[in-house]
């Protein structure tokens, strides 16, 4: 089912959404502004995330509100203390520290220190740009659109063939997003894009929840648009693992020797890469749940994709 110009999006796409938020449910990274709906605690790490590695904005942004813990304590602050703040911690361009420090002016003026809720009436503050005010309305407020920052782009590139163009990502996005969970959703596919599918991809070892369905993970070719060269993965197990699952998507259930005939050319039912090579392959993916492996078929041991 296509989403926009090109995009190719799944026809099962809850059981897409639903294995997403499971592995994002079940592990991810702990960062203290994934605890907290707050608005002015979520745009603070908005801000300071833009041109910091997650891992050093955690120390400043508990500093931060330790010293500015509301709006209204961050207004009546003198703006060469939170511009000094800013450079002390070496969080980028200080003009994020006076559009910040701004911001919290308007709220305390303008909205009687209450924040605006939407990602339009959010880019009225200071400083605050389409892709902040969706995160924060997102993230505070659980309003916003689908987030399509780098690392979701490479995803969808990757899992869906989105075609490399905004308007395409917006829309595949969006359309993946389920209605009204905006909050999980941008959290679980920005992590996934950042502990998966980074541009050196690890797949199996984290366990991406999307190989079954992966365009790249069934070709081996991992480029995407801030990876402009492809990583070495010709004769990887993780290619043929890929192309396992890809097979078994097109051709359905198929017995163990059809099977290898169809991943590698130089499969010999007794050699080195015959029946014990691959059938090492489909436990680890029956392991990881991907595939059924039946060893005791009427015509010999047949895999499927589970579903």
């Amino acid at each position: 089912m296509t989403a926009g110009d090109g995009a190719q999006l799944p026809d099962d796409r809850e059981a897409v959404r639903e294995a997403l938020i499971a592995w994002y449910e079940d592990d991810h990274r702990e960062f203290p502004w994934r605890r907290t709906d707050d608005p002015y605690e979520i745009l603070v790490s908005e801000v300071m995330s833009q041109q910091t590695q997650l891992g050093r904005v955690v120390e400043a942004w508990e500093g931060f509100l330790e010293r500015w813990p509301t709006t209204a304590a961050l207004a009546a602050a003198d703006r060469a203390d939170v511009v000094g703040f800013w450079t002390d911690h070496s969080l980028g361009y200080n003009n994020r520290a006076k559009y910040l420090h701004e911001a919290a002016r308007q709220v305390e003026e303008e909205y009687d220190g209450d924040f605006p809720e939407t990602p339009a009436e959010l880019q009225e503050l200071m400083g605050v740009g389409p892709y902040t005010a969706n995160a924060v309305a997102s993230f505070a407020f659980n309003n916003g659109d689908a987030v399509v920052d780098t690392n979701v782009k490479r995803v969808l590139y990757r899992a869906f063939d989105v075609p490399d163009d905004d308007a395409v990502f917006e829309d595949a996005a969006n359309d993946l997003m389920p209605d009204g969970e905006s909050r999980v959703w941008n959290n679980a596919i920005m992590e996934l894009g950042g502990v998966a599918c980074e541009q050196t991809p690890t797949c199996d070892e984290a366990g991406c929840p999307w190989r079954e369905w992966c365009s790249a993970y069934a070709s081996g070719d991992f480029t995407a648009p801030d990876v402009p060269t492809q990583p070495s993965f010709e004769g990887s197990r993780r290619q043929f693992r890929g192309r396992v699952i890809g097979t078994l998507r097109e051709h359905g259930e198929l017995e163990i020797d059809t099977l290898g005939h169809r991943i590698r050319v130089d499969y010999v039912p007794d050699g080195e890469y015959g029946r014990e090579w691959l059938t090492g392959l489909l436990e680890d993916l029956e392991a990881d749940g991907l595939v059924e492996f039946d060893r005791d078929g009427a015509d010999g041991p047949v895999a499927r994709l589970r579903r």
